[in-house]
């Protein structure tokens, strides 16, 4: 009976499936572990085989639980909004519904393929009205919610406005506009639309005018990680800065909860450094500077107080607004050109960049402390949504500042004394000030709350915590995306009651973007007669809250019974890309605690705990060809020739051989093609790089899947290194794991006597194998050490091997350890060994350290020096005993040839010395 894979695996998810083996019950009296993968953006191009590396992952450890004796939810489903799928359908004028639903079922066939234990009916799509009805309703609690500072939780605005009606708002600070201030009398006098504006200010989820990055090709605003270089990532198309009216998240009230939730959860180190820093907590102080000759003051936001009488320039945002008020018309044209050129770069290009630029306003500000003129200027380095959108520089203490002082001949004021050396900035805390009037001699981090004090008293600013997080932008001008359940009548926003959820995204045949920046939705004139919002919401909005609704998929009453939310809980397992570093992850956090303050949820934290994946990267394969001509010269051959080096798909290059006749038919362009071969071969170069399809070296693992199966496909992604780590693909290595499992096949069966296995009382040897095996692997599976594990595999079954062992009792444990990495082959084997029930349903084995223990040792013997022999030894036995069971060896009295012995000397469980 030969190992018949294919065959063996397409019966078994065809059982599996008829049995609904994976359906998973919220009714259980079982413990419950949630794992759960980073759900897909189901793309044209489907998987390769850098994608199921987390599956996988998530796979084993779901069905290891499974076996532990743990109910397992194991959910998959599809992120199947946003601009991809709308960009995908107008270039190839097909309704992005239907490429949406083309590739969900491409997914799944390949999904399916390699085996995973998804309990299917589960199954989420974003852009299923069943489910971004509640994406709609969750965006409602937002909207009718504020963030109460005292009690540092939402609440229903309701509450707000009783408030309101009793004492104004001087116990809540507006966070939309902290100048905000009115008494009961006011706003009892104001009307609705006036009353609604101010509301807005509070709303968690709430309407605004914002600079964008807008794509007019693509007719719509970009995040920023979709801006690169001043173009847009998809298309390459120009992106400019835009105001727009723009829906937000007032995510940064939840920033100290976001930052203290980080010490309940286990993300790595590195993952808490990145949300740590993009929410930027810092401890400073506002100053007010009064412009020279203006009725005007800039506002600045600085960590460093203690530095104030070594501002030598202050820098604002291209975008701050009293830019055009302070700018003389000797100025206006530098500065118009300069904002020109910062409006064509993403805020992460300006944060990034190295190279030196900025433009002088031709205004001042005077220095409230020794009346100083201190030149205005504007750089892209200083951004507006920060702070106040203008920093105070001090280039005896600050790398940038004293660059940019440098290269623009600013001259430099030394507040440090020998501190500052004129060729570095010094950001010290510790030198004695100088220079610094009333501050002289004191030292600098003494001298912060010294300036804080004075600046209260003055009356021209005070003590301020920042943070770098910005509200975030949530609305698209795209089609393709959840509506807004929002409708706009004479300027005031109304919310849809939850009677009226679903609003329903029209369905229209061709569509482009709507006026004046809108949506394409505006350019719908029944949709525009309803008043309805013409955006849609971000690609983010159904994935910052699809494991919620995996716990109760198919309730059409509620978001999720707060019965299953209760029983589910936190998700304990969360695998995924280190791409979702802070979006993704920060966004699901603050919907989580929002939605656990209004009391739906009971948990405040999404992920307990989060495994970032590695990449798996493509090992990219090249052809020289010489330039101006259609020969392709070999690696070797090429010299200092002058050749344009292009990528060729690595699935007709064998290693490095090139099939050349595959390459000519490739592409019309190559089918004249010519080589300069090396030894009658075509030897190709290589790279290592990301895989891609544009660079043609992505595998499909349904190939892989066809030539080795599932099972070993598996096992060899896992065993191409720790989960957590980016390494190559090479696909030569899986030939390998594929003979591991067909020894693993010999062990029951042999190609010529048919079946070897017999049900046969087991030896100590094996038992001792066995649980050597049953140790490790647990213990790497628990700590996700996959690839470790797959190598306790292979010298489990080698070791089985050697011993000749056959035995039913030893294998079908085997089976079971081996289930959660190879399904199909374990499932076959364990009903070929006749045990009851299916593996998948199993007892994983228990290990028992009695089989592993050593009741003997293997003692070196040497005579006069030199190991002679090796004896083994009980570990109990006396030394008298071990004295006497020595010279009675043989070997011992050839060697000592009836010589006196003058000492015989014992070192227990080390060694044995006779002197002769």
């Amino acid at each position: 009976m030969e190992y018949q894979f294919r065959a063996i695996e397409q019966k078994w998810q065809a059982i599996w499936k008829e049995r609904q083996s994976y359906k998973v019950s919220n009714e259980s009296t079982k413990p419950k572990c949630y794992v759960l993968d980073m759900f897909p953006y189901p793309s044209g191009a489907g998987l390769h085989v850098g994608h199921p590396l987390g599956y996988i992952a998530s796979d084993i450890y779901s069905r290891y639980k499974r076996l532990k004796g743990f109910n397992v939810l194991h959910p998959m489903g599809y992120d199947a909004f946003g601009l991809p799928a709308e960009q995908f359908a107008i270039e190839h004028g097909v309704h992005p519904a239907k490429c949406t639903n083309d590739n969900i079922q491409n997914f799944r066939n390949q999904l399916d393929n390699i085996g995973f234990c998804y309990d299917w009916d589960r199954e989420v799509r974003t852009c299923d009205a069943s489910y971004y009805k509640w994406t709609q309703w969750i965006f409602l609690q937002l909207f009718n919610s504020y963030f109460d500072r005292a009690s540092k939780k939402a609440v229903d605005i309701k509450q707000l406005v009783a408030v309101f009606e009793k004492e104004g708002n001087a116990q809540h600070a507006c966070p939309g506009d902290s100048k905000l201030q009115f008494t009961a009398a006011d706003w009892n006098s104001y009307s609705e639309k006036d009353q609604q504006t101010i509301l807005m200010q509070y709303r968690l989820a709430f309407c605004g005018i914002g600079e964008v990055n807008w794509c007019e090709a693509l007719g719509t605003v970009l995040a920023n990680d979709e801006v690169i270089n001043g173009f847009s990532e998809r298309g390459g198309h120009p992106v400019e800065k835009k105001k727009l009216r723009q829906w937000y998240l007032r995510i940064t009230e939840y920033a100290d909860r976001l930052l203290s939730g980080l010490e309940t959860i286990e993300f790595s180190d590195a993952m808490k450094e990145m949300q740590g820093n993009w929410i930027g907590k810092s401890y400073g102080a506002e100053i007010d500077f009064e412009v020279s000759n203006y009725a005007a003051s800039l506002k600045v936001y600085t960590t460093r107080p203690d530095t104030v009488f070594g501002v030598d320039f202050m820098v604002v945002a291209p975008e701050h607004a009293l830019i055009e008020q302070i700018t003389p018309d000797t100025n206006k044209q530098a500065v118009a050109e300069y904002i020109t050129y910062v409006k064509s770069r993403s805020e992460r290009e300006r944060i990034a960049e190295k190279k030196i630029t900025g433009c002088f306003t031709g205004a001042y500000v005077i220095n409230p402390f020794n009346k100083k003129l201190v030149p205005i200027w504007i750089s892209e380095y200083v951004l507006a949504g920060y702070g106040t959108g203008a920093i105070m520089a001090v280039p005896c203490g600050d790398d940038r500042d004293f660059k940019f002082a440098q290269h623009f001949n600013i001259p430099i004021t030394n507040i440090i004394g020998d501190a500052f050396n004129g060729v570095d900035a010094n950001p010290t805390k510790e030198a004695k000030l100088m220079n610094s009037d009333f501050l002289n001699g004191i030292v600098q981090k003494d001298a912060i709350g010294i300036v804080n004090e004075k600046l209260v008293a003055m009356g021209i600013g005070q003590p301020k915590v920042n943070y770098r997080m910005r509200d975030a932008a949530f609305s698209r001008q795209r089609y393709w995306g959840e509506p807004f359940p929002i409708k706009w009548i004479d300027g005031i926003a109304y919310p849809l009651k939850e009677s009226e959820l679903p609003l329903i995204l029209p369905t229209v045949e061709n569509y482009g973007p709507g006026p004046d920046g809108e949506g394409p939705l505006a350019n719908i004139a029944s949709w525009k007669s309803e008043n309805y919002e013409t955006n849609t919401m971000p690609g983010f909005a159904g994935s910052s809250w699809y494991f919620i609704r995996y716990m109760d998929p198919k309730n059409d009453v509620e978001f999720c019974s707060r019965k299953a939310s209760d029983y589910w809980g936190q998700v304990d397992l969360y695998i995924g890309g280190t791409e979702h570093a802070v979006g993704h992850l920060l966004y699901s956090r603050m919907w989580t605690k929002v939605l656990y303050d209004l009391g739906h949820i009971g948990f405040d934290e999404p992920f307990k705990k989060l495994l970032n994946q590695g990449m798996i990267q493509g090992s990219s394969r090249f052809v020289y060809r010489k330039r101006g001509t259609h020969t392709f010269v070999s690696a070797g051959l090429v010299g200092t020739q002058e050749i344009d080096q292009l990528h060729v798909d690595v699935n007709m290059v064998d290693g490095v051989e090139l099939d050349t006749a595959a390459f000519k038919k490739w592409k019309p362009d190559y089918a004249n093609a010519s080589f300069e071969l090396e030894d009658g071969k075509y030897i190709c170069g290589v790279e290592v790089e990301k895989m891609s399809k544009s660079k043609f070296n992505t595998v499909n693992p349904d190939d892989l899947v066809n030539k080795y199966g599932a099972d070993t496909f598996r096992m060899y992604e896992m065993f191409l290194g720790p989960v957590e780590q980016s390494k190559p693909w090479d696909t030569k290595g899986i030939e390998g794991v594929h003979r591991f499992l067909k020894k693993c096949w010999r062990l029951c069966f042999d190609e010529i006597k048919g079946k070897i296995w017999v049900d046969e009382a087991p030896t100590n040897e094996e038992l001792k194998v066995l649980h050597k095996a049953i140790k490790k692997i647990e213990e790497d599976t628990e700590r996700y050490s996959f690839n470790t594990a797959v190598s306790a595999f292979m010298i489990c079954v080698n070791e089985l091997y050697d011993l000749g062992c056959h035995k039913k009792s030893i294998l079908s444990q085997v089976l079971v350890l081996l289930a959660p990495y190879a399904p199909h082959f374990a499932e076959e084997l364990w009903q070929v060994l006749e045990n009851e029930g299916l593996v998948v349903d199993a007892a994983y084995p228990v290990f028992e350290a009695k089989y592993i223990l050593e009741t003997a040792k293997e003692y070196p013997v040497s005579i006069n020096g030199k190991v002679r022999t090796n004896i083994s030894i009980a570990l109990d036995a006396s030394e008298e005993a071990v004295k006497a069971i020595v010279l009675e060896n043989p070997l011992v009295q050839k060697w000592v040839e009836d010589k006196p012995i003058k000492k015989l000397i014992f070192v227990k469980g080390k060694m044995i010395n006779i002197v002769i």
